[in-house]
């Protein structure tokens, strides 16, 4: 047990910015390298690793050196915030075929393009219309009627993350639909 890292984290749990400051530069740069493997781009990893050190502050005083080495504690909370970072980008949907369709369809006023619009809507309706229940009632409460992916969970009695799943599988089905309208 290394009753120097208890007292730095002792410190930093109390504030002490010259703490805070030697904790970066212990493990700011073992940091940045974990994260520059878990993610894309290097200004994802700058901002994962500040916030993992505003992680690192919010939960110094749970720190115990009896438990772990300071390093294996600070990759602990690292890895834990990478991974719930790469877990919400994983769900978080890329533009999908509804987001791409209204906005191609809002900004056109035309006679025509408004029988195309409806004509569009009505394709839709009928393509989620044919989707598995739990997506389709995903896709339309998420999308349609803008309730968060939380509250479609607790709408449906459903765990967030069987919603996420739904959700992602649903928007695949529609974008393959519809590349199928388009080819055939």
């Amino acid at each position: 047990m290394s009753q120097q890292d208890w007292m730095l984290m002792h410190r930093v749990a109390a504030g002490d910015e010259g703490a805070i400051g030697e904790l970066y530069d212990r493990f700011s740069a073992l940091v940045f390298k974990v994260a520059r493997q878990f993610l894309s781009t290097q200004a994802e990893a700058e901002d994962a690793v500040q916030e993992v050190f505003i992680r690192l502050w919010q939960t110094a005083d749970r720190y115990d050196p009896r438990r772990a080495k300071l390093v294996t504690w600070v990759m602990l909370i690292a890895r834990r915030h990478l991974i719930d970072q790469l877990r919400r980008k994983a769900v978080r949907p890329t533009p999908s075929v509804l987001e791409e369709d209204l906005a191609a369809s809002r900004h056109d006023d035309r006679p025509e393009k408004k029988t195309h619009d409806e004509e569009w809507r009505t394709s839709l309706r009928k393509r989620v219309g044919e989707l598995p229940e739990m997506q389709r009632l995903v896709i339309e409460r998420a999308y349609l009627q803008g309730y968060t992916l939380r509250e479609v969970s607790v709408q449906l009695n459903a765990p967030l993350g069987t919603v996420k799943s739904a959700l992602s599988r649903g928007l695949i089905k529609l974008r393959e639909k519809r590349s199928a309208e388009w080819a055939g």
